[in-house]
């Protein structure tokens, strides 16, 4: 009889899971790189995302990311191997926003069949990633297949939306997205640019005048969908009503919200005050025995 295989789950440090949860989970983050000028840290491990966070407000320097080596996959699949799994699935951000799913398949064909590796593109990032991460973690738990977990991946990636408010157009303006004077213009008249991820891109979702009608719009996305959501997040980068938001998103749904802290990766590119929300919408099957909410 073949031996039961056992599944270990693998993603890279845009996540933003807590250290807590990855642990509980059992999960292995691979990190990116940060830079702030000549000053290269590594994302956890040498930069905590509140250090990253203490350093954006005093630096004038905008913080850039980058890719982790091939080789940092190829040691977290050869710990997995050497801690009994037999195989992993690598679950890692959009590949249109970053090189890192590229450094996972390369390590592939550099540990010589030492573990079966299946690497999967989110087409997500942020908790938009986590949510994804944690579904799959949950279903290794369980002795799921590796291809089961990949194709519920897959299904789950089609269903999680991710939708931001930016609070500051100033990363923007800082990493020549726009020019200096629309960047002055949005600030005085308090704009702020609402994002989605599509298909694993970030789009432009419009603008609101204030930072409460940007807040205001997002709870109204939730509320539509609120009757079809099966996970939920909230994310936000240093944000002091976070606390506010997640009450007003609660009361509509029935799951649970996660609150995830944006680390460097996202947060070098979003800024200081980015708050958004994330959700998986139920499968087919799943939304008709649910019912209508009362």
């Amino acid at each position: 009889m073949t031996a039961q295989a056992t599944v270990h789950i693998i993603t890279d440090s845009s996540c933003d899971l807590s250290e807590e949860l990855v642990a509980d989970l059992g999960i292995t983050v691979v990190p990116l790189e940060i830079r702030f000028g000549t000053s290269t840290f590594v994302d956890r491990v040498e930069l905590t995302t509140a250090e990253f966070w203490d350093r954006c407000r005093t630096s004038d320097e905008l913080p850039s990311t980058a890719a982790p080596a091939p080789g940092a996959f190829v040691e977290a699949y050869r710990q997995a191997a050497a801690a009994g799994a037999t195989e992993v699935v690598v679950i890692t951000l959009s590949g249109d926003l970053s090189a890192t799913i590229e450094a996972a398949q390369q390590a592939v064909s550099a540990i010589d069949n030492e573990i079966e590796c299946h690497v999967v593109d989110s087409r997500s990032v942020s908790a938009g990633l986590g949510l994804l991460v944690i579904d799959a973690a949950e279903r290794a738990a369980t002795g799921a297949r590796a291809g089961d977990i990949v194709t519920a991946v897959h299904d789950a990636a089609a269903r999680t939306q991710v939708h931001a408010v930016l609070d500051t157009l100033e990363n923007l303006r800082k990493g020549g997205r726009i020019g200096a004077a629309r960047s002055l213009l949005g600030s005085v008249l308090s704009i702020k640019p609402l994002i989605t991820v599509t298909d694993g891109a970030v789009l432009d979702a419009g603008k609101q005048r204030t930072r409460s009608r940007a807040l205001a719009h997002l709870v109204n996305l939730v509320a539509e969908t609120a009757d079809r959501i099966e996970r939920i997040a909230v994310m936000h980068a240093d944000c002091s009503d976070v606390d506010d938001f997640v009450a007003r998103i609660a009361p509509l749904v029935d799951a649970e919200p996660m609150v995830s802290l944006i680390g460097p990766v996202v947060g070098a590119h979003a800024g200081a005050g980015t708050i958004g929300v994330v959700f998986t919408e139920r499968g087919s099957a799943d939304s008709a025995a649910a019912g209508p909410r009362e």
